[in-house]
């Protein structure tokens, strides 16, 4: 099927310097919409316009970076100060208040009102794509900033310069834009990488899970379940691999092509061995997380937890998110090695792949499996088709699980949901009797939610909208702690790769904090300077 990528750059041209950043005047050279909005073509090359950059591909590889379950150690690259609760208005944090979306779709909302066509339903589906992509946009502003300003067009930069929304006003327009562009659009795309319903039902379902509308998340979940194209992929290794791009599990993904649109992201999580920067790194927390291949955590009387031995009898879905080391690798050069993090020297020689030996190592012993695993499916690491997921039907039933418990406690729908889920990596089904009340079965939906997607970019929120029995956000908790390594050698006498790791101890990764202002990211300092009349969040 064509691809919205390989349009991607006529579209662009066509939009050209008129989708200047928010705050920027008018630029004289911009094309002008009286000689490029004639037909039904131009409304689609604009179009395509709006889909370049519409799902930050970057923040969704690096977000769990500010998360327990994750580190960043190049702090240029925007993510480590989140992590640490170090941010500031001035210091590296990664940008999410950008106006150049909202900008691209308010033009062509306005422009495509004067073109006839032939079929008007194909223009209202061309009009609820793009009132999605701007709800998304509005949806992560919202989320990170906890209000900004809702302009749906301007003429001039002051006309632009506008006080905050709030958090609620913001969320209601999301929720209303999504609720009028739904019913616009088709229920399956006419070409992968672009939006249907499946897509717009996802973005309402998260939105509203993320601000505790139990009910409409639910509803939205249910939704996409009805629409009958998503299931779960009987492999879950398959849907992080390029010959799983195609599999039924993804509901939306980054596209990419190795010649037209390639992905560069991917080679920067490899370890430095591998030529990579190690620049997103899962952390022993994420380890620590998973549960024995019991059933039980490592906490738990009877696990079978082996401190000296950790990667061992783990839910299988550690070793296929998580490159630990002792397992079996192939290189970038083809050949068969163990990864050894653990170890300062191998075989009398420097190892490179030692948290200390460079910046470029993984200073947590430990990378990415999803999207890194095997890396001979990619001809160039630098420039590949790796296509990272925004949304995928395990989210929808984790979704559903969730909502629907904290609305009517336990069910045998829930169960079966999160059954399918478990006995589709080999998992035991759940234990009812231990998993019995709203409490326990919360403690339940909220560890598979995390590890089922693990690397995906969705822990940071999880963590701060998740509350503890004291009303506490989880941050608070898992935020204020030290990020540690584990520590050891490698036997490479053992055959079991889950066990030629022999851990004595651990090490410390990075001192982190976490203050309830946290919460939010801090707006940028240009962005006060540009606008007198933003206020900026409390505690920055």
């Amino acid at each position: 099927m064509k691809r919205v990528l390989v349009y991607m750059l006529a579209g662009m041209a066509l939009v050209g310097t008129s989708c200047s950043d928010f705050l920027d005047t008018i630029p004289h050279d911009a094309l002008s919409p009286s000689t490029t909005w004639q037909t039904e073509k131009d409304a689609e090359k604009f179009l395509i316009g709006c889909y370049d950059g519409w799902a930050d591909e970057t923040g969704i590889l690096y977000w769990d970076c500010a998360s327990d379950f994750g580190f960043n150690f190049h702090v240029h690259e925007n993510y480590r100060n989140i992590g640490n609760g170090s941010m500031t208005a001035s210091n590296a944090v990664a940008d999410y208040y950008k106006f150049g979306m909202i900008r691209r779709c308010n033009d062509f909302l306005t422009n495509i009102q004067n073109i006839e066509f032939a079929d008007a339903k194909k223009k209202d589906n061309m009009i609820g794509q793009v009132k999605t992509i701007r709800a998304y946009t509005y949806f992560n502003m919202n989320w990170q900033y906890g209000g900004v300003p809702i302009i749906d067009s301007y003429e001039t930069a002051e006309e632009a310069q506008v006080p905050r929304n709030t958090e609620e006003e913001v969320k209601k327009y999301i929720y209303d834009e999504l609720d009028a562009a739904i019913p616009m659009l088709d229920d399956a795309p006419a070409a992968s990488g672009y939006i249907a319903k499946g897509t717009a039902l996802a973005i309402k379902m998260r939105s509203a899970l993320y601000y505790a509308d139990y009910q409409r998340a639910k509803e939205a979940a249910k939704a996409i379940m009805d629409l009958g194209q998503y299931e779960l992929d009987p492999s879950f290794e398959n849907i992080f691999m390029v010959s799983g791009q195609n599999s039924k599990e993804i509901i939306a993904a980054v596209q990419h092509d190795e010649n037209l649109y390639s992905n560069w992201m991917i080679a920067t999580m490899y370890n430095n061995s591998d030529a990579g920067w190690s620049s997103m790194v899962p952390s022993k927390n994420l380890i620590d997380a998973y549960e024995m291949s019991n059933g039980l955590t490592k906490e738990e009387a009877g696990s079978g937890y082996d401190p000296v031995h950790p990667f061992a009898n783990r839910d299988p879905r550690m070793a296929m998110t998580v490159l630990y080391p002792g397992m079996d690798w192939v290189n970038y050069k083809g050949e068969e090695t163990i990864i050894n993090t653990l170890d300062k020297e191998v075989n009398g020689k420097t190892n490179p792949d030692h948290p200390g030996t460079a910046n470029n190592s993984s200073k947590t012993g430990l990378t990415w499996a999803k999207y890194l695993a095997p890396m001979s499916q990619y001809g160039d690491v630098w420039s590949s088709n790796a296509q990272t997921i925004i949304f995928r039907y395990a989210e929808v039933l984790l979704t559903y699980v969730e909502a629907e418990n904290e609305l009517n406690g336990p069910s045998a729908e829930i169960y079966d949901m999160l059954d399918q889920i478990r006995t589709r990596v080999g998992m035991p089904k759940v234990d009812q009797s231990k998993y019995g009340t709203k409490e326990t079965l919360r403690e339940l939906i909220r560890r598979e939610r995390s590890i089922e997607l693990a690397g995906e970019g969705l822990r940071r929120a999880d963590i701060l909208r998740w509350k503890d029995a004291s009303g506490k956000m989880v941050a608070e908790t898992v935020l204020n702690a030290p990020l540690e390594s584990f520590t050891g050698t490698i036997n490479y006498d053992e055959k079991d790769p889950y066990k030629r790791a022999v851990i004595s101890g651990v090490e410390l990764v990075e001192n982190r904090s976490f203050a309830p202002h946290n919460r939010y990211l801090p707006i940028k300092q240009d962005a006060l300077d540009k606008n007198k009349q933003l206020k900026q969040n409390d505690g920055y």
